[in-house]
């Protein structure tokens, strides 16, 4: 088992504890990318696949504004609570165990958009790696479909290399929730070790561990390009209102 999938294996029960409230997060983010779905043309008859699903933060949501959605994951932790989710909101998606990095061993058909938010790209840790996955995604869209993703801000945070990032507190209904992470940087690449503390009556500790590369906009650009897409447009938060900057390409 790779280390990305241990570590949202890892995190699967605790993800949504990233949020203040993760169903509300789901319905904000899916109406973020709606947009950015009928800004390039798309209505709700678009096929979508989420190729890095996670708990199903942007599936779910976009599911229950009518997309016919299919969402994928490497972890199969992460797709079991993505599953029980989606039948706690009553929505239908089909789940498939897949690595974005060969999309074509599971899925034989193409889809109109995929998806792959929340820093999913850069688990990726050379350029080869990285190159090989972008062919993946591109090679299941359709002709003229739109690839939507989202990394950090890596070309800002490669220039300050900051040994850990602000925390996010949130107050609950029994005390308050902290989550920050630490990162120990080796050139391009980070070790991110993520904190959940739960501070609610019975004071709770959770550690989980991973790596990733920092890439920066031009490449992912490059790579897209090279990979068969044919235009690609960046947007910053303050354009979207998604807390990552977010890559569109069509194909």
């Amino acid at each position: 088992m790779s280390i990305v999938q241990t570590f949202y294996d890892d995190m699967a029960s605790q993800y949504d504890k990233l949020f203040l409230d993760w169903e509300s997060t789901t319905k904000e983010q899916a109406v973020i990318l709606n947009k950015i779905f009928t800004d390039n043309g798309f209505d709700h008859t678009a096929h979508i696949l989420d190729c890095a699903c996670g708990i199903g933060t942007q599936a779910i949501g976009l599911a229950g504004l009518g997309y016919n959605v299919t969402a994928s994951d490497i972890s199969d932790d992460e797709l079991a609570e993505a599953k029980k989710r989606a039948d706690e909101n009553g929505v239908r998606i089909q789940f498939e165990h897949a690595d974005f990095c060969a999309l074509s061993d599971t899925f034989k058909e193409q889809f109109d958009i995929i998806i792959a938010m929340d820093n999913a790209l850069p688990h990726m840790l050379t350029e080869e790696a990285m190159g090989k996955a972008v062919k993946s995604i591109a090679d299941q869209i359709k002709p003229r479909g739109l690839f939507v993703a989202s990394i950090r801000d890596y070309d800002d945070l490669l220039e300050k290399k900051p040994p850990y990032s602000a925390p996010y507190i949130h107050k609950t209904a029994k005390g308050q929730r902290v989550s920050f992470q630490t990162w120990r940087w080796a050139d391009e690449n980070y070790y991110l070790t993520q904190y959940i503390i739960d501070d609610e009556g019975t004071l709770q500790i959770h550690k989980f561990e991973c790596e990733y590369r920092a890439t920066r906009r031009k490449e992912l650009t490059d790579l897209l390009l090279a990979g068969g897409c044919t235009k690609v447009l960046w947007k910053l938060p303050e354009e979207t209102g998604f807390y990552q900057p977010i890559v569109i390409a069509r194909k």
